[in-house]
Parts: structure tokens; C-alpha cells; sequence
């Protein structure tokens, strides 16, 4: 396995990636093999019946996958992602927690799980899945 990234190296590419800073996801929490990134509700993220889109739900899962396994075994591509939407998310706040499950030489596993927050109320609204590549 490759080294582990800094957390300092992963903020900045967060800040740097142009997607991640239009859509405005925080880091909230980086360890080896763990990631916790945030979201404030915008209107702009709404799909028809306005609710968060997918699409927004998709990209926050993926990333905090890529993160919490870059956080142990160093940079990586996810090759294959796989979602659950379990309930809408409606909120005023999405909070994506993600882990490394396990971490090889080659691929890489991860799940992550975003949750919704209307104050201090959390209800789960999607569950997802990543193969990763590493890249180095």
C-alpha cells in the first residue's frame, strides 16, 4: 500500500477541485481510513420536487469514499460506486460520514452513509458503496 495523505494536502485539493468548492463541501473530519464532510442546503441543489438531487447526494458519497481512503492508503480513483437513497433528503444541512473498510494494494473498499439535518434531527437518506483504484 502507499502512504497515507496529509490531512493538510487533502483540504487543499478539496478547495482546489472546482466541483467540490462550487458545491461548498466542508471537511469536517479526517483520520486514517474515516472522512466527514458537510453540505448546507441551496436551492440550486433541488431536483424537480426539491428536494436534494441525487446527482449533488452522489457526488458528496463519492468523495467522502475517495477521502476516507486516501486518508490511509494514499491516493486512489473510485472505479465503481453504488447508492442507496432510503429517503429523501430534505434538509437544512447533509452530513456524509465515510470509512475505509478494507484497504489493498490494488482496490479498496469504502462506505459511506449521508444523513439529512433539519437542527438537531438526522435522518439517514442514502448508503453507498465504492471499489477503489489506487492510483500510485
Amino acid at each position: 500500500m502507499t502512504a497515507a495523505v496529509e490531512r493538510s494536502d487533502l483540504e487543499r485539493a478539496n478547495a482546489a477541485a472546482p466541483f467540490n468548492a462550487w458545491a461548498g463541501f466542508t471537511i469536517e473530519t479526517l483520520a486514517p481510513g474515516r472522512c466527514v464532510l458537510s453540505l448546507a442546503w441551496r436551492p440550486e441543489f433541488a431536483q424537480y420536487s426539491g428536494r436534494l438531487h441525487a446527482g449533488i447526494a452522489a457526488a458528496m458519497l463519492e468523495t467522502c469514499c475517495g477521502f476516507a481512503a486516501t486518508m490511509e492508503i494514499g491516493p486512489n480513483l473510485v472505479s465503481q460506486l453504488s447508492i442507496a437513497y432510503v429517503a429523501a433528503a430534505v434538509g437544512e444541512r447533509f452530513i456524509a460520514e465515510g470509512a475505509l473498510i478494507r484497504g489493498g494494494r490494488r482496490q479498496s473498499f469504502s462506505e459511506a452513509r449521508l444523513f439529512s439535518q433539519t437542527g438537531p434531527d438526522r435522518k439517514l437518506s442514502a448508503v453507498a458503496t465504492a471499489i477503489l483504484l489506487t492510483t500510485t
